[in-house]
């Protein structure tokens, strides 16, 4: 409880909040083609799988861009980066928008925004390790990963509405003046250090970046994590990016499964907003990665299989709860467990995972689709059975050190 004697400013939560707000509108920009696929690809004339590529280049980018953005980061702390992240999402977001009729642009527009992408998500760590101590920490992350679900749910329930209102092209102007507003304000607001640290100055202490990178993979329980976040993100983003796709050969309409993607996001944000929290209070997080890795297996059994609306929405809120609650936590224990490892090094290979896994996922599904009638339902039966995996894999988890509960 030594960490509780070290002063904490009020200011941390303003950062936070700013941090959270340039995390809301690059997600938002990342899916905003997925909840209107067909609507899309019909208006650009290109191939569903063309309109899937506007998501995916996020994760295809992210491979080239992580360690740089995590080096970034880690060097000059995480106000130039996420500063970095946030102008390049808001220029090119504006971009964007004000090339909206023509795919190709659209597409160079959205790798633009895909670059600065790492530079936000890797620093998620960095801010509450700068500013929290040590007991707040999983709280923090957990808010910081929130609004990644806070920016994903108000893309699939705002793009349908607002695209059917105006127009797919006035839709996307309206986001990229929003995330150009964000990028604005984030500079401003934001502080690398508050006037006194959260925290002993052991629990400051942090390798270079690239030997952080060694000694990180190097230890058995962040490679175990590793694994997980291969498989959990990869599950998030495959199924968030095919949600429409998944459901329709089952009768679903568009506006069912924009609700399903809704609800899923929806019960994330409840979770990532009650599960850090108790595993702070805990100061265990193990125990809680179990938890909702085994809590999300009902819920992707059930929107693999659902028939009727009301299980397809449940099994979707159940779904985001515990799988989208177990990120904020491993990103926290990921830090812990990789000390003298830099936070956004550990985050950075985290999320690295997540983006190889979900471009697997998402191009395996669509190739593996049943022709006859388009069902996904054969590649998400595998899908369930790496879930199962990752459960296995957290059983074999030591806990964290460094709370010392």
């Amino acid at each position: 409880m030594e960490q509780r004697a070290y002063q904490v400013y009020r200011y941390r939560w303003l950062v936070l909040a700013a941090f959270a707000l340039a995390v809301v509108f690059n997600q938002f920009l990342w899916i905003t083609f997925a909840a209107i696929t067909n609507d899309a690809a019909a208006y650009y004339g290109v191939s569903e799988l063309s309109i899937g590529l506007l998501s995916m280049s996020f994760m295809i980018t992210y491979l080239v861009v992580s360690i740089p953005a995590s080096w970034v980061i880690d060097t000059y702390g995480f106000r130039v980066a996420v500063a970095i992240g946030a102008g390049l999402t808001g220029v090119f977001g504006l971009m964007r928008g004000l090339v909206a009729s023509d795919y190709t642009l659209v597409l160079i527009a959205q790798i633009g925004i895909a670059i600065g992408q790492p530079f936000i998500l890797n620093a998620v760590t960095k801010v509450s390790a700068r500013w929290f101590p040590v007991h707040e920490r999983g709280m923090a992350a957990g808010l910081g990963t929130l609004s990644i679900y806070v920016g994903i749910l108000a893309g699939l329930v705002v793009t349908p509405f607002l695209a059917n209102q105006v127009g797919i092209s006035r839709t996307l102007l309206v986001f990229g003046i929003g995330a150009f507003l964000a990028a604005i304000a984030f500079p401003i607001v934001a502080r690398e250090h508050p006037p006194t640290p959260p925290g002993s100055p052991a629990d400051e202490e942090r390798a270079l970046m690239f030997d952080g990178l060694k000694q990180a993979l190097r230890k058995r329980d962040f490679v175990l994590l590793m694994a997980i976040f291969f498989i959990g993100l990869g599950v998030f983003n495959s199924v968030t990016t095919w949600i429409e796709e998944i459901v329709h050969p089952r009768g679903f309409s568009a506006t069912q499964a924009g609700s399903a993607g809704g609800l899923m996001i929806f019960g994330g944000i409840v979770g990532a907003a009650i599960l850090p929290i108790f595993s702070d209070r805990a100061r265990r997080r193990v125990p809680f990665i179990i938890l909702a890795l085994a809590g999300a297996i009902p819920g992707l059994v059930g929107i693999t299989f659902a028939e009727s609306t009301g299980m397809l929405l449940l099994s979707s809120f159940v779904l985001g709860f515990f799988l989208l609650s177990s990120g904020p936590v491993g990103f926290q224990y990921g830090a812990e467990i990789a000390r003298p490892t830099p936070e956004g090094t550990s985050n950075g290979l985290l999320l690295m995972m997540g983006q190889v896994s979900g471009i697997a996922f998402i191009v395996g599904m669509d190739s593996f689709r049943v022709a006859s009638t388009g069902s996904m339902t054969p590649s998400l039966v595998v899908v369930i059975g790496l879930m199962v995996l990752a459960l296995l894999i957290a059983t074999r988890l030591h806990e964290s050190d460094l709370l010392g509960g």
